[in-house]
Order: structure tokens, then sequence, then C-alpha cells
């Protein structure tokens, strides 16, 4: 009894919650090792199998590349076996042919060059690298001639090359008299290597017999190579494990033809490619983690779950909930009382120190957001002042040059003024943009003069030289506005339409209507052009988004729609059934009546 008692006191010192949580807690920790242990069998089965596969299409890759590059080999030798120079040349003595072919060497671009006469004996031969031993490439050569119809890879004082021979015919290639035979090859090196490496995505290695004459692996891994290799070097293998370094690597080889024999009993060039197991370990570690974190994540819901069965707990968790709410709101002010036992009490001062952190991220948010907009508008306009002072600057130099014609001299200036065009257009933009927001200056004027002006001030541009401009549809009707700014959107809409018009098929048309009806006006704005990029249609209002333009800021659209907002209309692309854009400003009577208003009493409380 005076045993039994402690423990009894004990248990009932426990909470039920931790009571049911030790249950939970033991659960999860002889459950997650035999997890792990199952998931790290079966992502090794499922890496084994994939790297196996990626295996076969590597070695696939390469057989496609070296199929292109003996296309393109056998293409150079027969260009240059149609060369009559070089039929000319091979009728001379062979003094003469090993003068006269260095310049066919040069021409070729190749890694090798030979020539043989009629009956297949060597000529001369050039290489790029130390030189070969003449009598080896001959026996090398008298192979290939063994096999004429494709190119052959053969083996040459531990290099590697792939060599194409076509014969040197005078006259009819069936009926002609044989002169002998050219060959042209490239050597299968480190560079081969790393282009076959980087399209295969895997380490490859060129070997013949225990040679390595070409590899992108590391030297010290080249010679663990060759001492595991064993048949991998000297045989076909579909899949082998091999480690080398720290690594473990899949290897698989395929010949890749017959050989020169060098003393070595006629060794066949082999292709090892090898795939690392360093991103299946990777895989496994990430699972481990996520497995890990799974039985956290359980562990920590079944607490909460316990914990919520507590009726102590309801008031100060709706409590938190509202607070919650109200942080969803974007109500960063909300504060939490710390009522309720001490759990409740601790999780309410997380709280208030996570409301107090996300207020400050937002602050922070807001202020990146500001100054990466800067950093976009800065970098835009430097782009363009450049661009515009540099036309000036190379102009301005033109012209002090007093023998210029005085039609050139017209050209020089009218450029210099496009550049000033551009410049007064970008700044304006960026000055109207930085006041947009601020309180409209509403006036009672005409909406016909407005758009005249803007038609004016458009025809004057650049933009708009040989663009026709038609404006149809307008009539004194006198508004509430803003005339300055919705001038300015006019302008930039129609500025738009000419700069796109210009990049149609069609003669550069601009058409303009001013469309009324009982409950709006409506400007629309249609061109000829190519119409608005699908990859824009979703962001053209958005400030800096610019397509199709030499220069610009991407700020006409941006304005145009702020100003028809601010007017309490909308703007909107709409689209003919040629393809062509038309932008439509909506301005309701009713708003413009309200700015109206709005100025009269503000008139009468100045006065």
């Amino acid at each position: 009894m005076p045993m039994v008692e402690p423990k009894v006191r004990l248990m009932h010192r426990l909470r039920m919650r931790t009571t049911l949580l030790i249950p939970l807690l033991l659960l999860c920790l002889g459950c997650t090792p035999v997890s792990l242990l199952i998931l790290q069998t079966i992502v090794r089965q499922q890496v084994q199998v994939s790297l196996a596969s990626d295996l076969q299409h590597s070695v696939q890759t390469y057989q496609n590349l070296a199929r292109q590059r003996r296309e393109l080999l056998v293409r150079e030798a027969a260009l240059l076996a149609d060369e009559p120079r070089l039929k000319a040349l091979m009728t001379a003595d062979s003094r003469t042919i090993a003068d006269g072919s260095v310049e066919f060497w040069h021409i070729s671009g190749s890694d090798f060059l030979a020539l043989l006469d009629r009956n297949g004996k060597l000529v001369v031969f050039f290489n790029h690298g130390a030189p070969l031993d003449r009598p080896m490439v001959g026996q090398g050569l008298e192979s290939c001639l063994r096999h004429p119809e494709e190119p052959l890879l053969i083996a040459l004082d531990r290099r590697l090359y792939e060599i194409s021979i076509q014969p040197l015919v005078f006259g009819d290639k069936e009926s002609g008299s044989q002169l002998g035979f050219v060959a042209v090859g490239y050597e299968v090196d480190e560079r081969v290597a790393r282009e076959v490496s980087e399209a295969a995505a895997a380490e490859v290695t060129f070997t013949v017999g225990d040679d390595i004459v070409a590899s992108t692996l590391q030297p010290g891994m080249e010679e663990q190579l060759v001492n595991q290799g064993g048949a991998l070097l000297h045989s076909p293998t579909e899949s082998r494990n091999i480690q080398l370094g720290k690594e473990d690597y899949l290897a698989a080889s395929v010949p890749l033809g017959d050989a020169l024999p060098e003393g070595r009993g006629g060794d066949v060039p082999q292709l090892v490619v090898l795939k690392s197991f360093e991103q299946a370990t990777q895989l496994v570690h990430r699972v481990n983690r996520w497995v890990l974190t799974l039985v956290l994540v359980v562990l920590l819901a079944g607490a909460a779950m316990l914990v919520s069965i507590s009726r102590t707990l309801t008031q100060p968790i709706e409590a938190l909930v509202e607070g919650t709410r109200a942080l969803a709101r974007g109500n960063f002010d909300y504060r939490l009382s710390e009522d309720g036992v001490e759990e409740i009490r601790e999780l309410s001062r997380a709280f208030e120190r996570m409301r107090v952190e996300l207020q400050r991220t937002q602050s922070d948010l807001l202020d990146s957001e500001r100054l990466a907009t800067i950093g976009r508008m800065a970098s835009s306009i430097s782009h363009d002042l450049r661009h515009y002072l540099s036309a000036m600057y190379a102009n301005a130099e033109f012209l002090s040059n007093d023998s210029l014609p005085n039609e050139e001299r017209e050209e020089l200036f009218l450029e210099v003024r496009t550049a000033v065009q551009g410049m007064t257009d970008l700044l304006d933009s960026l000055l109207l943009f930085t006041r947009t927001g601020r309180a409209l200056q509403p006036a009672h004027d005409s909406i016909e003069g407005v758009i005249q002006r803007a038609v004016t001030m458009v025809r004057s541009h650049p933009a708009a030289r040989d663009v026709r401009i038609v404006v149809s549809g307008l009539s004194r009707v006198e508004v509430w506005m803003d005339a300055k700014k919705l001038g300015r959107a006019v302008y930039n809409l129609l500025l738009n339409a000419c700069q796109a018009a210009r990049r149609g098929k069609d003669l550069p048309l601009v058409t303009l209507d001013l469309v009324e009806d009982d409950q709006s006006l409506r400007i629309e704005i249609s061109d000829n052009g190519p119409g608005v990029p699908e990859s824009i249609r979703q962001t053209m209002f958005l400030p800096f988004v610019s397509e199709g333009k030499e220069s610009g800021v991407g700020l006409g659209l941006t304005l145009a729609q702020q100003i028809a907002q601010e007017h309490g209309g909308t703007i909107e692309l709409k689209e003919t059934p040629e393809g062509h854009s038309v932008f439509v400003i909506t301005l309701p009577k009713a708003a413009l009546h309200a700015l109206g208003a709005a100025a009269d009493r503000k008139a009468m409380h100045a006065g």
C-alpha cells in the first residue's frame, strides 16, 4: 500500500490532457522510425528505376548527337571530294600534294585531314595538337577504307577520331577515273565530352581499353574509374553501381564501333555514362524531414484537440478568434485581453507579438513596394533620357559640319525636334503621374474643345507622321471636368493609337468618335494596328508596362485610366472583328454633374 499510494496521487496531479498526450506522444515516436524506414526503401527503389531510365535516355541522347555529327562529317568530306582544285592537286606528285594540301586543311576547319592515293596509301595528313604516328595513321585509314560507306571511330596515339573517307574521282563518280581519297574527321576530346554531358545531364567518359581519352570527371575520379571499371570499360553494361570519390553513381556503357589494334587485342571504344545518386540522397533526406514535420504537426494538432475539451478555454479562445478576424480584415490595432489560465495568457501575448510583427511587416512591405516602383521608374527614365540625349548629341555634332547640305540639316533638325518632343512627353507623363490622386480642378467646359486640342497636339507629334486621324461625332457638349487632365488622357490614347497604326500592314488610320446618350459620354479611339498583344492585356493599365515601343516608360494607359476613374468613369479595351484595338473612355453624366456640385460647394465655402 505505501508503494501504490504515491502513484495514485501522482496520476491525480496530472491533468487529463497531459494523461492523453503521453500515449499520443509515445505512438508518434514509435510510428516515426517505421514510417521513415518504409519510405526510404520505397524512395530508393523508385530512384533506382528512375536513374536507370535517365541513364538509357542519356545514352540515346549521345547516339542522336553522334548521328548528327556523322551526317555533318559525311557532308563535309563530300564537299571536299567535289572540290575541283583538290582533284587537280591529286594528279601531281607527292611533294606537290603535301605542299598544296595545307590550304584545304585550313579550309576544312576539322580536327583531322588526310589525302590518300588511288591505292589507299597515305600521302599527307594533318591534325591538331601533337603530331600523330604516320604508320599508325596509315594503318587506321586502311581499316576505314574497308568500310567506306559510313564514318568510323579509330584510336590513334591514345586519341579517338571519327573519320569519314570519300573518293576523289575525275569525271562521273560511277565511271570516272579514281584519283585518290580524302579523309576528314573530328577528335573525340574534352570539348565533345562536355557537349554530350550537357545534353545528357550526366557525367560521360570515352575510353579505349583501360585508357580514358576524354572525360568530364575529375582526374582523381578518372583513376578510380579505371581501377574499378573492369567489364564496364570493355563490354556493354546496362547499369552498374560504382563509387567515385565520396559519391555513388549508376553507370552504363555502350560500344562505339571497331578500333584500330594497338597491341591491346583490338580494344573497342566505349562511352561510359554516369548518373549521380546525390539528388536521390537529397530526396531521401527531404522525405525524412517531411515525415518528421508531419509527425510534429500531428502531435501538435492532437495536443490542441485535447486542450480544447476544457470548457474554461471557451471564452478566451473566442476572443482569440475575434482578434484573428480583426487581423484578417487588416485591423492591426485590435488588442487582446490577457484573461484566462496561464496558457491562454501566454497565447494572447504571442498573438500580440505576432500582431505587432505583422504591423511592422506590412509597413515594410509598403516601403519595399514604393522603393521597387521608384527603382523601376528610375531605370526606365534613365534609359529613355539617355536615348534622347544621345540622339540630340549626335545630331548636334553632325550639324556643326559646315559642308552639310541643307536637306540633311533639315532631317537632323527634325530628329532633334523628335528627341525634344519625346523628352517633353516623358516629363509631362511623370509629372502628371505624381499628381494623380490629388483633387481635380473641375470647370464647365466643352468636351469638343478638349478633344480638338488633344488631336492638334498629337498631329504635331513625330509619332503621328503619315498617320491619318479622323474625328467624328463632335458636338458642343459642355460638362464639368478637369479639362487639362481629361485632355491628357485623350492625348495619351491617341498617341498610342498612332504608334500602333504605324506598326500595321495597311496605311495607318486612327479614328476618334464621340458618342452621347442619356446616361454617359463615350470617347472611342480605334486604330488599324496589329492589336494589343495577349501577353500584356491583363497588365497593360499597370505602370511601366510597355510593348512594341522603342521608348516610353509605360505610363500612358495608366494615366488615362486614373484620370477616367477620377472623373467617375472607366476605360476599357475592345476589339473589332478584324482584330484592331478600340479604347473606350466612358464618362457617366451623373458623375460629371457631381463634380460640378462639389465645385460649387467648394466655391461657396471659400466665399
